[in-house]
């Protein structure tokens, strides 16, 4: 593999010499001829493609073998399904709060006549035995309840409410409450019923 070798570009005239074949490798290698450039040996006077040359052909095979193909990694994209799942999640929070709205402000369908006339409101002597009666004023600029005429304040009414109901047998409320008097004075009362277990509160024709 020494004496002098010869390499021409192809379709070119320029020409290049290397000492040995390996020096003609190295440049090959170093990318600086392609495996169709041309090359001669010392003793040869014609020209061979260094793909064709004996001398380089397993060499050029080596050097110009294509890279494998790196194996595609299995990937699952997790957007679409997390889109997926926040729609159906919405879905299911929108329907369950509608259900649970339904069943707590469902309207009962119209009544025929012989129904409204059953649900009339009773006057007060007709229940008189079976209420007892919530008076709510405003007097002095202070709220002021009593129930069967006796002065209660607000954080004993349930307790009262309790008395009248078990003690006196009166499981429901009429409930009169006067201008001025709060909203929020009307829910204490009103909760102070549910925890006396009170069964049913009447308010006047008014309210």
């Amino acid at each position: 593999m020494n004496g002098q070798w010869t390499v021409r570009r192809d379709g070119s005239s320029s020409r290049a010499e290397f000492p040995t074949a390996q020096a003609a490798i190295d440049a090959f290698a170093d990318g600086e001829f392609a495996g169709t450039d041309e090359v001669a040996g010392p003793n040869e006077t014609r020209f061979r493609s260094f793909e064709s040359h004996p001398v380089f052909e397993e060499t050029v095979a080596e050097l110009e073998a294509p890279l494998p193909e790196p194996e595609e990694e299995t990937h699952l994209d997790m957007n679409p399904m997390i889109d997926v799942s926040l729609v159906l999640l919405i879905f299911f929070i929108l329907t369950a709060t509608y259900a649970t709205l339904r069943r707590t402000v469902e309207l009962p369908a119209e009544p025929p006549e012989e129904s409204q006339k059953a649900a009339a409101i009773p006057k007060l002597k007709e229940i008189q035995d079976k209420v007892f009666k919530v008076i709510v004023r405003v007097e002095a600029e202070q709220v002021v309840v009593r129930i069967e005429g006796r002065l209660v304040e607000l954080d004993k009414l349930e307790a009262e409410m309790t008395e009248q109901v078990k003690r006196f047998g009166k499981p429901e409320a009429f409930i009169d409450v006067g201008p001025g008097v709060l909203w929020g004075t009307e829910v204490k009362i009103i909760e102070a019923c549910r925890g006396a277990e009170v069964r049913r509160i009447h308010w006047p024709k008014s309210k």
